[in-house]
């Protein structure tokens, strides 16, 4: 599987490996926010010791390469604190992306800078022929993202994904991809 960067720019952000010194930013700018966590596969964290632990594992990912996943920070230009971040998850033939961004930076399409920039990465490398991720079915902003990031509507896989703070019961989720 190839590597990524370990950073990147886009017009507007940064994204780069998180630290361990990221928690107290990480979970002030969105990770302690349960109207962010809403539709994700994670509640919102009450503190930040597990957030911490969690951290923890994703420096450990970029350091041993162990389970072919990897996450972003990111940050706006003008600053080092984290907004959201972003990540890829990579199988056989693909790669699937997750994200997550603060409330007060909703509606600013940086999102859709990101993910337009790590399916562009996805699909330059010739071992990848899938970058590909899905939402909640009510969250249509997130539909929007992927999108307008070059992703296609697959389709509707019924009863797929469990927001656990909305409920114990799976989802419906929205899948999009792009595919060379």
């Amino acid at each position: 599987m190839p590597r990524p960067p370990e950073s990147f720019r886009t017009a507007r952000l940064l994204a780069r490996r998180p630290q361990l010194e990221d928690a107290e930013a990480v979970f002030a700018a969105y990770a302690g926010d349960p109207v962010v966590t809403r539709y994700l596969s994670w509640r919102n964290y009450p503190e930040v010791a597990p957030l911490r632990e969690f951290l923890r594992g994703v420096v450990h990912a970029w350091e041993t390469d162990e389970g072919q996943r990897y996450a972003w920070l990111l940050c706006r230009h003008e600053t080092a604190a984290p907004i959201g971040s972003i990540g890829v998850n990579f199988d056989a033939h693909g790669a699937l992306v997750g994200y997550v961004l603060g409330r007060p930076h909703w509606g600013q399409e940086l999102m859709t800078e990101a993910m337009t920039y790590v399916v562009a990465w996805t699909m330059a490398q010739p071992s990848l022929f899938r970058a590909w991720a899905f939402c909640d079915a009510e969250n249509i902003a997130s539909a929007r993202v992927m999108e307008k990031a070059g992703l296609s509507r697959e389709g509707v896989l019924r009863r797929w994904h469990v927001c656990p703070t909305i409920g114990p019961a799976p989802r419906d989720c929205l899948v999009y991809a792009k595919v060379r």
